[in-house]
Parts: C-alpha cells; structure tokens; sequence
C-alpha cells in the first residue's frame, strides 16, 4: 500500500486550504478544456479535482447535488422540463429524476471527459444516465441556453464550477438573460453561488447580474459542503416576477417517496432562515 499523504486546495482569496489524506493517484488527464484528477483517500472516498479544485468526494458529494436540485423542484408548482448546465458528474441529474412528475432532464456540460470520469470512479453518481428522460450532450452550455425555445423550460440549474475558465461566461448578464428568455413565466434558475462567509460580494454580484436579466426575485439557500473552501457553500433561486413567493410544497417534500440523506423539509425551511451577517449583506 501506498504511504498516505496530504491533498490540500489552498484558497486564496479566504487566506485558507483544505486538504485530504490520499493513498494514490488513480486517474489524471488533460481535457481540451481543463486538468481533471482522481485520488483515493483515506476517510472520504474518491476525490475529483479539476484545474487544482477540489469538485466533490465520494463522502460529501450528496450535500451539494441535493441543494441544488431538491428546492428548487420543490419550490415550482409543477416541475416537467429541467434543464441542468455543467454537472458533467451527473449527480444533480440524478438528484432531479428521482422526481416522477419530471418528464426530461437535459444535463449539458462543454467536457465530456469529466462524465467519463463519473462513470468510472462515481458510479453511484450516474445511475440515473440511462434514465429514458435523461439526455446527456456534451456542448457549449452558453450557446445551448441561447438556442432553447422561449417559454420552454420549467428549471434551469447551473452546476458550474468556480466563475473562471470554462464557467466564467455563467455568471453574467448575457447567459442570464437566455435563461431568463427559456423559463416559462414561473420558471427558477438555480445557480451555484460560492461560499457566504467569504464570497458575499460574488453573491450580491451574481444577484445584480440576474437582476440586470430580468429576474427580479431572489433565495439563496446556504449548506454545508466540507470539500469546497471555507466548507460552507450556498445555492442562489431567481424567479421573473417582483416578490415572488420562494414557499415550497413542504406537504409533498415530508411525503416524498425517495430517500435523501440532507435534504428534507426541516432542512428546507431552516435554510430560507439567512444568518444576520447574510441577510443584511444580500438586502443591501
């Protein structure tokens, strides 16, 4: 067996790092669009990084693909087309069609190296591909947003990564404003929206450019994620009408009939309730 080392990400812009005890390099490749990396660790599975950033573990990965998916179908009145842009993992999609009223899951992520790479070393992640209402593509999620069908989709969920190199593009107006286009008029877009102990200000940015694309409602929804920097992550709804209502089914949420291991109803309200720190941020 291997002698065990560290793993660690260091975090600049929080002056912190996180790292993993690992035993070995399992899988490393270089994409036409970025550095993908697997390592086995000790306590927390595998772990995925891509360009030096730790994306998920086996361990702690359903933190994340829960959030994203859970509220916000729970939220809409009726959620049938979902369409999730990145998540090249597959485990937001999996997330999604464990909904039965979902009638297709379109998962569109630019690298397909990094679906592969799921199958292979996350398998649990991507038992929902073969899904007759999942469709993967392998395209640019920019132009894929910008070519859909006004009016035509129920939830939008952007799975990025960090707002730099291939996700820089969506986290402004322009991207926005196609979402905003292929929602029906009580769609929700989801975005992944960075640490609030640290990253505020991206937070407040990413709200501002939603807004400047015509979403004029705002949740973002906090929860732990120990493998991302400062271990605390967050999720960010946006819906098109002033003061919309961000209640949820919490009736069919108690009753649903798969299982999760973060997400629940409890879950769901605590997190609507923004620590002070947050709220007063986000309301400036």
């Amino acid at each position: 067996m291997t002698e065990p080392t560290w793993l660690h990400e260091n975090f600049d812009k929080a002056g912190s790092s996180i790292g993993f005890r690992v035993t070995r390099k399992l899988d490393e490749v270089q994409s036409p669009f970025q550095h993908i990396e697997i390592y086995e660790s000790t306590d927390w599975g595998n772990v995925m990084l891509i360009d030096g950033a730790m994306m998920l573990t086996t361990r702690d990965n359903f933190l994340y693909h829960e959030m994203m998916s859970h509220p916000a179908l729970f939220t809409h009145a009726d959620p049938k087309r979902v369409v999730i842009i990145g998540g090249g993992d597959c485990g937001t999609l999996r997330e999604v069609l464990r909904h039965p009223g979902v009638v297709s899951a379109t998962q569109c992520d630019i690298d397909e190296q990094v679906t592969r790479m799921a199958e292979q070393y996350f398998p649990e992640l991507c038992e929902s591909n073969n899904d007759p209402r999942a469709e993967l593509l392998f395209d640019d999620g920019l132009a894929y947003m910008a070519n859909c069908e006004p009016g035509s989709l129920d939830i939008v969920i952007v799975d990025s990564t960090d707002p730099v190199g291939p996700a820089e593009g969506l986290f402004n107006k322009a991207f926005f404003a196609d979402c905003h286009r292929a929602l029906k008029d009580d769609g929700i877009l989801v975005q992944q929206s960075e640490s609030p102990l640290v990253l505020l200000d991206l937070i407040k940015a990413m709200r501002a450019e939603m807004g400047k694309a015509g979403f004029a409602s705002f949740q973002t929804l906090p929860f732990p994620q120990p493998c991302y920097p400062t271990g605390w992550w967050s999720c960010t709804m946006a819906k098109k009408a002033a003061g919309a209502d961000f209640g949820f089914r919490e009736a069919d949420a108690r009753a649903k009939d798969f299982a999760t291991d973060y997400y629940s109803a409890g879950i769901h309200k605590g997190a609507q309730s923004l620590p002070p720190f947050v709220a007063k941020a986000l309301a400036g």
